[in-house]
């Protein structure tokens, strides 16, 4: 009996919200009873919802939610960035669920130096580890971790929105997004990421403004 685990992310790119990783795990060669699982952004909001009940209750998984002053910590620390920060994570997630067999969705341009990053985090060395780029698309164990994380990125993303408003999806881009950062970023500085040169920028501009002239 081979469990393998699938770990992907969700919310890396944007400045507002936290980063999700989730770690899906089945027997191999049971993957027919996850349902009929994809990339997350390859599946509507609906049945991304019904999935995440269906692979609930039908296999081991775990769901991190990494807050945006521990990606700034990680990011402004000049020790770690956003991919060894990923790493560490998926380490936690690996030596809790002890799979003999892990599938990554490498964040990394170099999947080689990451897994070597990654192996010694581990704590059990005996596991395999896959790390690759598009895991999410081609293990179906990786695009139910897609889905957990999706999912769970999204009902924070929906909390946020009802405590502080129309913050847009929360990634750079979004012109709702850079009217919220625009009046918002002194008021609720929590939900930011303020090392995103999003950020950064809204925060320069307007802090400038608001200095008294002599």
């Amino acid at each position: 009996m081979t469990k393998v685990l699938g770990i992907d992310e969700a919310g890396r790119g944007p400045v507002i919200g936290p980063m999700v990783l989730a770690g899906a795990m089945i027997e191999e060669g049971k993957e027919n009873q996850l349902g009929d699982v994809k990339d997350s952004k390859l599946v509507s909001q609906k049945n991304r919802l019904i999935l995440d009940r269906h692979l609930k209750k039908t296999i081991k998984y775990e769901v991190l939610v990494v807050e945006p002053e521990i990606i700034d910590a990680a990011v402004l620390s000049g020790e770690l960035n956003l991919n060894w920060l990923e790493a560490h994570k998926q380490a936690e997630i690996i030596n809790k669920l002890n799979p003999d067999k892990a599938i990554i969705d490498c964040p990394s341009i170099n999947c080689k130096a990451y897994s070597e990053y990654l192996q010694n985090l581990i704590k059990n060395k005996k596991i395999e580890l896959i790390v690759e780029h598009k895991a999410d698309e081609k293990y179906p164990i990786c695009s139910a971790a897609s889905i957990l994380a999706k999912v769970e990125r999204e009902k924070q993303m929906g909390d946020i929105k009802r405590k502080y408003g129309k913050t847009g999806s929360g990634y750079p881009a979004d012109p709702y997004t850079k009217e919220f950062i625009k009046n918002n970023w002194k008021k609720h500085p929590e939900i930011f990421r303020k090392s995103w040169s999003t950020y950064k920028r809204f925060a320069q501009k307007y802090a400038q403004k608001t200095l008294p002239d002599y």
